[in-house]
């Protein structure tokens, strides 16, 4: 048993992972937590992006309480790689912070072996109904509270309105509707205290005259994330609640051009999934999609097939791509590759189609997607 107290050096990791792979094991690891200010009963959890953490689902999975402020839990690991989990009493509105109040980023290790990890933390956030719903905001963003898709939980939209919306009472604007709302414009609402900072790109880009003017929809996501955004029941549920709930009582709200041509999604992992599935199954709604570090090929469901097979009119759509380079960017990496292929083979043209950008050094991470987000929007809405 190996305690890892310090990152393993990435080659070595990396051809230990490679090798346990080869020998069709699973590496085994323990989480100690010690954490501080709670109560000898109180319930903690683990999440993180492994099955038996529960894929990002803050409530999924419990640890065993010690004492003396202590947790364990022991599980296997999907595959040898990179490790990435946060700490939780239960919810995002609960999860552990430092002494600050500041959400604490991704805890992080590479394993390629049987692990033992220790980690500590001090602070958590206590779930008061009082926590800050705006901050550090850019421009006007409103707050639709407690939307009831059918089929699907109730879930909060903000509405971001361009700089110049007030003022021009006439003048009508593409609308781009983004899916995890809660990460798009405030790092107060941000399950991971960082957000894609949306609001401050698009002020930029619109009053430097690099793209037009726009309306910018996020959507918060539901517990049940990864089926929402992808293929089956709730996927369709999601995507049905988009086009004929949220769209129409945006459309009848604000002052959108509501045809195709300027209408677009956009989201990042699961969230480009379901962004690159609207369009190319809802052409009539959305021409053009933002789909960065999508997860088109990833634990139980491939949605490639469903492109490869597909014999009718080639859906009349723009597509931009990305993902980066490190950790579990590198597990969606062959299901990007594949897509694009498959792209190319149905007829769509490089640069005019769809546009395809790699970051070799960024993690599957908001402050990532948030750095590409200029140029998804400069290449799909550029003047």
């Amino acid at each position: 048993m190996k305690i890892a107290l310090n990152r393993i050096p990435y080659l070595i990791a990396t051809l230990l992972a490679f090798t346990l792979q080869l020998q069709g094991q699973s590496p085994s690891v323990e989480v100690r937590l010690r954490g501080s200010g709670l109560a000898a009963s109180a319930e903690v959890f683990i999440t993180g992006n492994q099955t038996e953490l529960g894929h990002w689902n803050p409530a999924a999975t419990k640890m065993e309480a010690l004492g003396d402020q202590e947790w364990r839990i022991r599980f296997q690991l999907d595959s040898p790689g990179l490790l990435e989990y946060k700490f939780t009493r239960g919810s995002w509105d609960k999860e552990g912070t430092d002494d600050k109040g500041a959400v604490l980023r991704n805890f992080r290790a590479q394993v390629a072996g049987d692990t033992v990890l220790y980690d500590t933390v001090c602070c958590w956030l206590d779930g008061s109904a009082e926590k800050q719903l705006f901050g550090q905001v850019t421009g006007t963003l409103e707050h639709i509270q407690g939307l009831k898709p059918k089929g699907l939980p109730a879930r909060d939209v903000w509405v971001w309105l361009p700089p110049d919306y007030e003022r021009d009472g006439k003048h009508r604007y593409p609308v781009l509707y983004m899916h995890d709302g809660q990460n798009v414009f405030d790092p107060a609402t941000s399950s991971f205290g960082v957000d894609w900072a949306v609001d401050e790109t698009c002020d930029s880009l619109i009053r430097r005259g690099l793209i037009p003017a726009m309306i910018v929809v996020a959507v918060q996501n539901g517990p049940e994330r990864r089926q929402e955004y992808s293929p089956g029941k709730l996927g369709t549920a999601y995507m049905d609640f988009l086009i004929h709930q949220l769209k129409p009582l945006i459309d009848s709200t604000y002052r959108s051009l509501p045809d195709r041509e300027h209408t677009l999604v956009g989201g990042a992992s699961m969230g480009g999934l379901i962004s690159f599935m609207l369009a190319w199954e809802h052409p009539e709604v959305f021409s053009k999609a933002i789909c960065m570090s999508p997860a088109f090929r990833y634990l139980d469901f491939d949605y490639l097939p469903t492109v490869r097979k597909y014999q009718g009119k080639r859906p009349k759509v723009r597509i931009y791509f990305d993902n980066g380079g490190l950790g579990l960017e590198t597990v969606l990496q062959p299901g990007c590759d594949a897509m694009l292929k498959a792209l190319r083979e149905k007829g769509y043209r490089e640069g005019k189609d769809f546009r395809w950008v790699h970051d070799p050094e960024a993690e599957h991470f908001e402050a990532a997607w948030a750095k590409r987000m200029p140029g998804a929007l400069m290449w799909l809405m550029g003047k």
